[in-house]
C-alpha cells in the first residue's frame, strides 16, 4: 500500500487470542498511530486480527473487533497471548504462522504469543525472550529453547517482546528502525515516555527489590534458589557454594527473612509449580519432577500446605483447556 506521499505503508497485524492482555495490545499499537499523525501520513495500518474473523476478548473483558487473517497482505504480524498460552494451541494457527513466515513476513510474539511462536517451531536457533510468567512453560515444554529475560529482542525477521510496557521500548527500536531516532523520540514523548529502555533491561525488579534485603551473601543464594529449581540445593551444598557455615546460612535467612532455608526454597518451587500447572500442559506428576518434589503425592501435600487447595483443584479453576490424551494423563 502506498500512501498520498509515496511512501509504503506497513501493514502491521496484531493475532489477537483469548485472554490478551489489553495492556500489552495498547502499548503496541498506540506508537504507531502516534507515528502517523505526527509524520501527517499513513506510515502503519494497524490490523486486529483474529483466525476466524470473530471478535477477541482481553484479559480485562473488553472485546476487540477483528479482521480474519489474511496471509498475503502483512509485512509484520504480532501474536498477542496472555493466562495460558499454550491452550491457545491449534494445527490451523501453527500452519498459518509458517506460511506467514514462507511468505517473508517478519513474526513477532507479544507476552506469552512467544509460546505459540516457539510450538510453531519458529524460534528454533533464535534469540527471543517472553514474559517472565512463561519462561518456565516453554523450558519444559522445549527444552532446546532458552528465552532471554529481556524486554524484548529484535532477531532478524523475528521480533519477541515481553509484553506489559515493554512494548512501548520495542515500538521505538522499531519506529527507530524505519524513521531514525529522532522521529521515535518524537513518538515516544507524545507518550510521555521519556526513559526508553535498552532491550535487555530486566523484566522484573532485582532480587534485591523483591525481597527487600541487601546482604550480598543473601542475595546470592537467593538469585541461586531461583535458578535450581529442579534439583534443589541442600544447605550442605547451598553453605559450600556461598562460602559460608551451614550456622551462618541459617542465620541469614531467619534475622533477614524471618523464615528457614527449607521454607523459602520450598516456596520458590512450589509458587514455580504453580505457574507450570497455569500455563503448561504437563501433569501434575511431571510438575512434580520438574520442582524438585519425589512425586504427586508430595507436591500435593506440601502445595495444600501452602495455597490451602490442590494443585488438581487450582488446575480446574485456571480452567486449562485440555485434549483427551491431556485429561487422561491428569
Amino acid at each position: 500500500m502506498i500512501d498520498q506521499a509515496g511512501r509504503v505503508t506497513q501493514i502491521i497485524g496484531f493475532l489477537l487470542l483469548p485472554g490478551f492482555s489489553l495492556m500489552s495490545y495498547a502499548s503496541a499499537t498506540e506508537p504507531l498511530r502516534a507515528a502517523n499523525l505526527l509524520a501527517g501520513q499513513a506510515l502503519y495500518d494497524v490490523r486486529p486480527i483474529s483466525v476466524d474473523g470473530t471478535a477477541v476478548v482481553s484479559s480485562s473483558g473488553a472485546i476487540i473487533p477483528c479482521q480474519r487473517l489474511d496471509r498475503s497482505v502483512l509485512n509484520i504480524i504480532f501474536v498477542c497471548a496472555g493466562g495460558n498460552p499454550a491452550s491457545q494451541s491449534s494445527p490451523a494457527l501453527f500452519a498459518a504462522l509458517r506460511q506467514l513466515s514462507r511468505n517473508g513476513v517478519r513474526i513477532g510474539g507479544i507476552s506469552g504469543g512467544p509460546y505459540l511462536l516457539a510450538a510453531a517451531g519458529l524460534l528454533d536457533g533464535r534469540d527471543f525472550t517472553v514474559h517472565w510468567e512463561h519462561a518456565a512453560a516453554i523450558v519444559e515444554a522445549f527444552p532446546q529453547l532458552s528465552p532471554r529475560q529481556a524486554r524484548f529482542v529484535l532477531d532478524g525477521n523475528r521480533i519477541t517482546c515481553g509484553g506489559g510496557v515493554a512494548p512501548l521500548d520495542m515500538m521505538h527500536a522499531l519506529i527507530s528502525e524505519r524513521m531514525g531516532a529522532d522521529f521515535a523520540r518524537r513518538v515516544s514523548d507524545w507518550y510521555l515516555h521519556t526513559a526508553v529502555a535498552e532491550p535487555l533491561a530486566p523484566q522484573r525488579a532485582s532480587t534485591a527489590e523483591r525481597f527487600g534485603v541487601s546482604h550480598p551473601v543473601l542475595l546470592n543464594m537467593l538469585e541461586k534458589m531461583e535458578a535450581a529449581i529442579e534439583q534443589p540445593l541442600d544447605r550442605s551444598q547451598m553453605a559450600i557454594y556461598a562460602g559460608v557455615s551451614k550456622r551462618h546460612l541459617d542465620r541469614l535467612f531467619s534475622e533477614h527473612l524471618n523464615a528457614s532455608y527449607s521454607e523459602v526454597y520450598r516456596k520458590f518451587r512450589l509458587t514455580h509449580a504453580r505457574r507450570l500447572l497455569q500455563q503448561s500442559p504437563l501433569s501434575i506428576s511431571e510438575i512434580a519432577f520438574a520442582t524438585g518434589f519425589s512425586s504427586a503425592a508430595h507436591l500435593s501435600r506440601c502445595y495444600s500446605g501452602l495455597f490451602g487447595r490442590s494443585p488438581k483443584k487450582d488446575r480446574l479453576d485456571f480452567d486449562f483447556v485440555r485434549t483427551p490424551d491431556q485429561t487422561a494423563a491428569r
